[in-house]
């Protein structure tokens, strides 16, 4: 009988040894992947941050260029402002200036919102005053702050002044 008790004896210790090996394996499995997701979160951080450095280059680059186009515009003011004993060329300076500041911010694709004689909408304009009118309700009676366009992004709203029919 101890023989087989011995046998029992090494049955159960045979499979308390796989069962530890077997928990090592897990073990050792699970700390393999913690150690992958480390990594992989330790990556992911890093490519957050390449992103944003070269979101941030991307931004003063795009500022730098329109700088450089405006430097022109800079240049004419001086210029201008040097030469002001004449009115009648300091004016005609100034409106070239004012042509040259304009075609360079429509070349990047600026816009101006159209308003008077429009009917009011509410993406493209900003009310500021309603008085009554003969002309059709919520139509642009005067445009009190002109608004601008980027391609189809609304800068700035245009400031008006709509109708209101009282009877109605």
């Amino acid at each position: 009988m101890s023989i087989i008790k011995n046998k029992e004896k090494k049955a159960k210790e045979d499979k308390c040894a796989e069962k530890i090996d077997e928990k090592d394996d897990a073990e050792s499995k699970m700390d393999e992947l913690v150690n992958d997701l480390k990594r992989v979160q330790a990556e992911f951080e890093n490519y957050k941050k390449r992103i944003e450095k070269e979101n941030t280059r991307m931004c003063e680059y795009s500022k730098a260029n329109i700088i450089k186009k405006l430097l022109t515009v800079l240049d004419s003011f001086e210029i201008a402002l040097k030469n002001t004993e004449n009115n009648v060329d300091f004016v005609k300076g100034v409106e070239l200036i004012y042509s040259q500041f304009h075609t360079i911010l429509s070349d990047d694709g600026l816009r101006s919102i159209e308003a008077e004689g429009k009917r009011f909408d509410p993406y493209m304009h900003e009310v500021m005053l309603s008085v009554p009118s003969e002309e059709p309700d919520e139509t642009i009676i005067e445009e009190l702050q002109k608004g601008y366009m980027l391609k189809d992004l609304v800068l700035r709203h245009s400031k008006v002044k709509i109708s209101k029919n009282e009877g109605k």
